[in-house]
Parts: C-alpha cells; structure tokens; sequence
C-alpha cells in the first residue's frame, strides 16, 4: 500500500476520482434548478446546460493542467500557494473554506427536507438537527476510520446517484417516443441578458464541486496522471445528465417553471406514482452522496494547511491505526453541522457559486505563472492562453451579477485570510510536494 510524503495512504485510482468528483458535482441541485432555468429561459434551458457545461470544461481544463504538476494533497490552496504566493494561497484557502462549508450545509439541509416527504414525522427544529446529527456524524466518522472506507462509500452513492439520473432521462425520452401525446412543446420565449447570466451563475452551483476533489491528491494513486483525466471525464459526464434532465423536465412537465420539485413532478406524468417516489428517493440518496463525497475531502484543506505551517499544526495529525487526518474531520464534520443548523439552502448556493468564480480565476492565472516557471506540464494545454483568458473572462462576466450580500462575505472572507497572512508570514512554510 503505497504512501505519500505525508503518511497518508494512496488508495483513491483513477475511476475512484471519477467517482469522487461526479458524486462531488451531483448534489441537490439536479433535482431543484430545472425549474429555475425553466422560469428564466424556458425552452433555451437545455441550451443552457450545453453552455454552462462548455464553460466549466475550460474552466476544468486549466486547473487539470496546473493539477497535474502536483501530488501532495492540498488542491486549489496548494496551486494558489506555489504559484502565486503565501497570503494568494490562503485567499484561496479561506474562500475554498468557505464553500466547502456552506455547500454541504446545505445539500444537508435539503436532505432533511427530503426524507420528510417519507418520513412526515421529521418535523421541526428539533427533529431537523437530530437528522443533521445523525447524517453528518456517522459519515464522519466513516471517513475518520478510513480513507477507503470513505471512498467505497463515495463510490457507492455515485453509481446509484448517476444510474437515476440515467434512468430518468432514459424513461422520460422512451416514453416521449411511444406516447407523442405526453410532448410539450418547448416555448421559446423572449429571453433578457439578466436571465441568462442569472441561469449561468445558478449552473456555477449546479456544476461547481469538481474543484473539491482534487484536494485529496496525497491519498491519489497515480495524481499527475488521473487527476485531469477525472476531471474532464466527470465534467462531460454531467454536462450530458444535466442536458437531458432539463430537456426531459421541459418536455413532460406542464408549467415547468413553477413546479418545487420538477423531477418527481415530471416523472409523475409519464411513470405514475411509483415513479415520483423513486425519483425522491434517488434525491435522498443524491444528497446523501455528496454529504458523503464533502466528507472525503473536505478535511483535507485544513490538513494541507496547517501541514504547511498556515494553520494549527493539530489539523495536519493523523491518526496512528486509521491514517487519516482525524481532527480535520471532526472539525470539519461539527462546522458543517453548525452551518446547516443555522443556514438555508438558497443564500448557500449563490454564495458558493461566486465563491468558486473567484477561485476559477486564481486558477488560470496560476496556470500562465506555471508555464513561465516550470515549463510544459505533465498534462499540456493546448492555447492555454486561451482557455486562461477564457476563465477569467466568464468568470468576471458572471461576477457582475453578484448581490451586495455576496459581495461583503467574500469581502470578510478576504481579510479574515489578510489576517492569517499576517500572523503566519514570519513563519517556516515547508515546500510541497510537486
């Protein structure tokens, strides 16, 4: 079993990323958002998809580059670190901290308000938190007894959360075809840039998460290889689910636009009953696997960091028997309770979308400082130039539909890392793995 320079255990192959990263991107969104765009682009929503999904292939595309000249653990903050600087690397950090908080949060909060519809005892706060509890701790302390155990569950959860989704696209399309009655006709309205950028920004969230993963590049087999080939593989992956999901959604399900829960709603129209259900069970079980995919890989920032010498050096302790970062986890573990006690899932979701935009940025600039440092990369970019500036352009373009709330939070954001810059720049920062 081999190990990285940091003790942990590469067990995380190839095909496990993949996992990893389709069950990081696959939260609640799938089964919420449909409406959403329906109500700001109606029958434009799958072309939506289509954009937003050729948008975070570049935006993937530059950071599997930079990715792949890396195998310590650490993702994003280590690229940040290395190529742009120490307080750079803890902007990213703190900002990377940030959404892999509040987005779990709430795909947690979303999993309680699921499991009422079968379960409509599980009602009020009390019940709520004692749900959150139970979810949040026993994954936890999975991932604390095991790095392959958090994996297999990963796994598990990815296979299930993506044979549904296929499923669903699969018996809506069949059932179009043999009953041409059940078609709606897609309404091509007039449309507003406002309602484009508002649908994008909504996909930043839909397909965020791919970012996360890579952070668990330590405990990664073969990183320089795999990584970007997870990547983009994950990314095409879900580009053709929410695709289909849209159109099917648009295609079945009269008034689209209004519907709270358009996938067992949609459903209900070409399966029965039965169908809905098995739709808001394959909810459940899609938020399920990515509380459980946040789990894997969350804790590994705050490990990379204070490994690094950036933040307390109990983060970076692992575990004698199991080998995992264990405070990490159960920091972790008790903060994103704390969030989805407190939080709700809307403010969540913009927040993490603007959030990560801000990281996509520091990533293509990394990957132009990389080249002028090191050279050609293990996984060469063609026109990086291009898909660097590419970046940067979508992501300030969304950025501009950003609410003052968004903006003071990750205002805050930036000086609480200021601050930490501060207390740790006089301080010995081992260098990472490359």
């Amino acid at each position: 079993m081999a190990e990285s320079e940091t003790g942990l255990v590469r067990t995380i192959g190839r095909w496990s990323l993949v996992a990893l990263m389709v069950n990081s991107i696959l939260g609640a969104g799938i089964f919420g958002l449909p409406s959403l765009l329906a109500a700001r682009l109606g029958g434009y929503s799958p072309l939506s998809c289509l954009i937003a999904g050729g948008g975070a292939l570049i935006i993937a595309a530059c950071i599997a580059e930079v990715s792949s000249r890396f195998v310590a653990t650490g993702g994003l903050y280590l690229y940040g670190r290395v190529a742009l600087g120490r307080f750079a690397g803890l902007l990213i950090a703190w900002l990377t901290w940030l959404m892999r908080i509040t987005a779990p949060a709430a795909v947690a909060n979303l999993f309680v308000n699921f499991l009422e519809q079968f379960l409509p005892f599980v009602h009020g706060k009390r019940w709520e938190l004692a749900v959150l509890a139970v979810l949040i701790g026993h994954l936890a302390i999975l991932n604390y007894i095991g790095v392959r155990t958090g994996t297999t569950v990963s796994n598990i959860f990815a296979a299930l959360k993506f044979g549904a989704l296929v499923l669903f696209i699969g018996a809506g399309l069949i059932a179009l075809a043999l009953h041409p009655g059940l078609r709606l006709p897609l309404q091509f309205g007039a449309t507003t840039a406002r309602g484009w950028f508002e649908a994008l920004l909504l996909l930043v969230f839909g397909y965020g998460g791919f970012e996360g993963a890579v952070t668990v590049g330590g405990e990664a087999s073969d990183p320089k290889r795999d990584m970007p080939f997870a990547l983009l593989t994950a990314l095409a992956a879900v580009c053709f689910l929410w695709t289909g999901v849209v159109y099917v959604v648009l295609a079945t399900l009269p008034n689209a636009a209004e519907s709270v829960r358009p996938l067992p709603d949609a459903t209900r129209h070409f399966l029965g009953g039965w169908g809905a259900t098995a739709i808001g069970c394959a909810a459940l079980v899609s938020t399920y696997g990515m509380t459980s995919a946040n789990l894997l890989h969350g804790p590994r920032l705050t490990f990379a960091l204070a490994e690094q010498g950036d933040f307390p050096e109990i983060f970076a302790r692992i575990h004698e028997k199991f080998q995992t970062p264990h405070v990490s986890i159960i920091v972790y573990a008790a903060l994103i309770f704390a969030f989805a006690a407190g939080g709700n899932f809307r403010w969540n979701a913009v927040l993490s979308a603007v959030a990560r935009l801000v990281l996509y940025v520091g990533m293509a600039i990394a990957l132009l400082v990389l080249r002028e440092r090191w050279g050609a990369a293990p996984f060469a970019l063609p026109a990086g130039i291009v898909f660097s500036g590419a970046t940067v352009l979508i992501a300030l373009l969304l950025l501009s539909q950003m609410g003052r709330g968004e903006a003071i939070v990750v205002g805050v954001t930036a000086s609480v890392a200021l601050m930490n810059w501060f207390v740790v720049r006089e301080k010995r920062a081992d260098e990472f793995g490359t």
